[in-house]
């Protein structure tokens, strides 16, 4: 055994995210395209719940804030009501490069006019994929709904409008019999008219695998690696967007970008349909460990909560980087390592790389070294003793609180500031912004 110390610092620098490094050549240069894309105003808000304008508009600025240098490349919106259409016309004149706005629609006729009259010139298009779909919804063959796609995204590349063909279900669907062949008229068309084809790759119901060792129809990797060996499409023309009904679609997204999808469609907080979507604010922490945080305001993140809250949305306690637990313990072992160095209980310092502060809960299990970093944390006091007499009152006073009252929840701020003041003649205030 050896005796030297190892924190492994080339990985875990602390004053940033931890390093996400790979020894596979070839993964390493798909993980060097990545980027993310966004759906929050699709299909975030279906299956959420409808947005007025003014929402859409701060959480389009909210976007550009977080990924406005190049990290989240679009954002996709609806444009069937009259609603749906004046949100198009605010959010293209902000006139930034970056999340564009793109449509979403269906492969018909009447929604590309939809396109055509916004003066988009890139949509989403729908394009069911799976047996499932084409069978039990449409009541039609392979062939019938293929030539159906295909009509409209020939109009649409005529115009010079960028396809971004969505393959409904594609986790369901046969690769090689109908995905792949599919894919390849597809390019045919992008060729005759020099106008690029682009593929969303939709796991619409959240049956993916991450695992390379999985075949086809659910592994992630499988699926993406033969349509770009079919094909030779660059990886850049292709997104994944994962549903999360099995509670692996950010581990699909992930796998989804080491294997050459180069983008990740997600939403803010994940919200979406029936389990949600890939949450955005853990994807853009994955992105920065990956290629850095140049283009990326990792800090802006902070902002989805009060967004989102006074829109009504509740984010429970635990939910990962946003919730009110995220960066606070409860623990009193926790609290001990935290005061004796925040890298023994922290994966990196939140006040740096979110500007967010890391907490604690104050119960009787939290400890009096919770008490010390209340006290750093609300009060500035950097130099205190859990031993210190002050330090051993409060703690006695949180006990019988929680005894005498046969209490459950953690102690507010206010409270602990009624108890602290008995002890401490500073003037309270937070050093931070608290939710």
């Amino acid at each position: 055994m050896s005796s030297e110390m190892k924190f492994f610092r080339e990985i875990y620098p602390f004053e940033t995210v931890p390093r996400f490094t790979v020894s596979d050549l070839e993964i390493r240069d798909n993980l060097s395209k990545i980027f993310l894309t966004d759906t929050t105003l699709r299909d975030g808000q279906q299956g959420w719940r409808v947005f007025t304008v003014e929402e859409c508009e701060k959480i389009y600025e909210l976007l550009a804030d977080i990924g406005g240098r190049g990290a989240i490349t679009s954002a996709e919106v609806f444009l069937y009501t009259e609603r749906d259409r004046e949100i198009v016309k605010r959010l293209l004149s902000y006139g930034y490069e970056y999340p564009k706005v793109i449509g979403w629609i269906r492969a018909t006729e009447a929604d590309l006019r939809l396109v055509m009259d916004m003066g988009l010139d890139e949509t989403v298009m729908l394009m069911s994929i799976s047996d499932y779909h084409i069978k039990y919804k449409f009541n039609a063959t392979r062939e019938e709904a293929f030539r159906k796609y295909l009509e409209v995204a020939e109009k649409a590349l005529s115009h010079g409008i960028v396809v971004r063909a969505s393959l409904e279900d594609v986790t369901r669907a046969d690769l090689f019999g109908a995905v792949i062949p599919f894919v390849k008229t597809l390019l045919t068309l992008s060729e005759r008219y020099r106008v690029p084809v682009k593929l969303k790759l939709p796991d619409t119901l959240g049956l993916g695998l991450p695992f390379p060792e999985v075949p086809a129809p659910r592994g992630i990797p499988a699926i993406v690696q033969a349509i770009r060996k079919a094909t030779g499409m660059p990886q850049e023309y292709i997104e994944f967007h994962g549903h999360n009904d099995f509670g692996l679609v950010v581990a699909n997204h992930i796998a989804a970008w080491m294997y050459g999808a180069a983008g990740a469609n997600c939403t803010l907080l994940g919200i979406g349909e029936r389990a949600g979507n890939c949450p955005l604010e853990v994807m853009a922490l994955h992105y920065a460990s990956i290629v850095g945080t140049s283009n990326i305001n990792l800090k802006a993140i902070s902002k989805i909560p009060e967004v989102f809250e006074k829109m009504g949305l509740k984010i429970i306690d635990h939910y990962p980087v946003v919730g009110r637990n995220a960066f606070r313990t409860k623990a009193g072992i926790h609290a001990d390592g935290l005061l004796k160095n925040p890298e023994v209980y922290l994966p990196f310092d939140p006040v740096k790389v979110l500007g967010l502060p890391y907490s604690v809960a104050i119960t009787p299990y939290s400890g009096r070294s919770a008490i010390v970093i209340w006290l750093k944390n609300y009060l500035g006091i950097n130099s205190i003793s859990k031993d210190d007499p002050r330090v051993v009152a409060i703690y006695n006073e949180v006990v019988e609180l929680f005894n005498k009252n046969n209490r459950v929840e953690p102690l507010t701020d206010s409270e602990m500031f009624a108890i602290v003041r008995k002890y401490f003649q500073e003037t309270p205030g937070s050093q931070y912004k608290t939710r």
